[in-house]
């Protein structure tokens, strides 16, 4: 088990604001490109930066949940089911996450062919496993992207509400600025 800490390390910090990005960028992007009609210039283009984007992420994410268990962390402050449910939260979070990289893979490789991950290399494809897999894998993804969108605002509320309201230090751990209290 890591040792505990006061506040997140420079990487921590880094991975967590830059994933919130990645995500609420993703997100808008997947909603605007889903609305393209096929003669806008960016019909082709929006879907690529997507995937692409979306499997680095994913890369991103392997390593900071490694990063996550590898190195000392502060303690999640709050009452009981406030800390109980913060875990089940980022839990929540991860698992969403992971629900998105396979329906998104799912979506893009069911007519067989690989993904380009920005020209540099290709994700195999798998093809189609299973009847009509684009169209549900396709509605998995958007609600799935939807319910993580709306869990990470939650996430963000709790964060406010703890810096105004309870005047503790969990938003502190995340963007700097914890005095240690002992």
């Amino acid at each position: 088990m890591p040792r505990r800490v006061i506040q997140y390390n420079s990487i921590g910090k880094l991975n967590h604001w830059l994933s919130a990005v990645v995500v609420i960028g993703l997100f808008i992007l997947g909603l605007w490109m889903v609305e393209l009609d096929y003669y806008s210039s960016w019909y082709q283009v929006a879907p690529h930066w997507h995937k692409s984007i979306g499997l680095c992420l994913v890369f991103f994410t392997l390593f900071r949940l490694g990063w996550k268990l590898l190195t000392p962390h502060p303690a999640i402050q709050g009452k009981r089911w406030e800390i109980i449910t913060a875990q089940t939260v980022h839990q929540l979070l991860y698992l969403l996450l992971f629900i998105l990289f396979v329906s998104g893979y799912l979506i893009s490789t069911a007519d067989g062919r690989s993904i380009a991950v920005f020209n540099w290399f290709s994700i195999p494809g798998a093809g189609e496993l299973f009847a009509d897999q684009a169209d549900i894998a396709g509605m998995v993804h958007y609600y799935t992207a939807l319910a993580l969108i709306s869990l990470a605002g939650l996430h963000a509320l709790a964060a406010l509400k703890h810096h105004f309201i309870d005047r503790d230090n969990t938003l502190k751990k995340m963007i700097g600025g914890v005095k240690d209290e002992n």
